[in-house]
């Protein structure tokens, strides 16, 4: 037995209408009063319907999806940020297509076009877009607006929303300052990271606000794996032991340095010397996990929320669709202090 689909010439038979004003009613063009727009619906309703979006885009109309460029979704920043700009584009019937670039960015091109061929209302692209030469005239060519919800840079003319990094690190080394920490390191990133270079000034600022030395050998590079963090603070605290004070790039460097610091014959706090367990190191991280308040002290962050990041992202896009000439915005969000045990 062979099911007939329903097409949109059903629905303008039992609605009484034309097949155009069908098509107008499912793409939202055109001047449809509210008397028969309720009818087409109800029709839409009653014989179930399903709108096929790729016909409507081919029509003129809108897809209804939109595109989400990220590094690598198992980083905690890119998966908490990939939930708030879902939860956005659900609430405004939007369905999200997310494609993954790569942990240096090398896929961005392809998935970029890839989104172009199934053709995306809009695009967010999450995380630096160094590689992304030509991509604005490309979209723009296409009527594609973009909006980035980098880290650090973005792309000219192209509106961007971001964590404030450098206040975030001022925040961070201002607190083991006031703390009573005067010899503080930074691990954790790549010499080639703008959010790196964002920290690391202010870091290095509010060390010298405060008159206390900057060592270039306390700032360590490592990547984002837990195991080269540990390994990278246990060699760090074995070669400066006066190190009271830890400032980490990122939340898996944070926990990764947690481990490296107990390795390394030292406990984790703020309280300095501790007759039984010896010189404890302070920590703090950037970011926050769940996996955070499970540590024994749990660890104090510095967060720039990833969800409000991509609830941000996803609403200006959502703007920047319905009218493609307002002006780009550069949207910093301000970090907030988590304090717990570890600092």
């Amino acid at each position: 037995m062979t099911i007939k689909k329903i097409t949109i010439t059903d629905v303008a038979q039992l609605a009484g209408v034309s097949v155009t004003t069908v098509s107008l009613v499912l793409s939202g063009k055109g001047r449809i009063s509210p008397t028969t727009m309720a009818r087409v619906n109800q029709a839409i309703e009653q014989l179930g319907y399903v709108r096929n979006r790729q016909a409507a885009t081919l029509r003129g109309g809108e897809s209804g999806v939109v595109g989400l460029i990220l590094r690598d979704i198992c980083e905690p920043f890119y998966a908490e940020m990939t939930a708030g700009v879902s939860e956005v584009l659900e609430a405004n019937g939007k369905v999200l297509f997310l494609t993954q670039s790569g942990r240096e960015g090398q896929g961005l091109m392809r998935c970029f076009d890839m989104l172009l061929e199934h053709g995306v209302d809009g695009m967010v692209l999450a995380g630096g877009v160094r590689t992304a030469k030509g991509l604005k005239e490309k979209a723009e060519a296409q009527g594609v607006p973009l909006v980035c919800a980098a880290r650090s840079n973005g792309l000219d003319g192209v509106d961007v929303v971001r964590p404030d990094n450098m206040q975030a690190a001022k925040m961070a080394t201002e607190f083991l300052i006031k703390r009573g920490h005067s010899q503080i390191a930074y691990l954790g990133g790549q010499s080639d990271s703008l959010t790196r270079a964002e920290r690391l000034g202010g870091f290095c600022a509010t060390l010298v606000q405060y008159g206390l030395p900057f060592r270039s050998e306390w700032i360590v590079e490592c990547d984002c794996h837990q195991r080269a963090a540990a390994e990278a603070t246990e060699n760090l605290l074995r070669q400066y032991p006066n190190i009271s004070a830890l400032v980490c790039h990122k939340a898996s460097v944070a926990l990764g340095a947690y481990f490296g610091i107990v390795r390394s014959g030292r406990s984790i706090g703020s309280e300095g010397m501790d007759s039984f367990y010896g010189q404890q190191v302070a920590m703090i991280g950037f970011g926050d996990v769940p996996e955070a308040e499970l540590t024994e002290p749990p660890l104090t962050f510095i967060s720039s929320s990833a969800r409000e990041v991509g609830r941000s992202a996803a609403l200006r896009l959502l703007q920047r669709i319905g009218d493609d000439s307002l002006a780009p915005q550069n949207v910093i969000l301000s970090p907030e202090l988590i304090k717990r045990g570890s600092a």
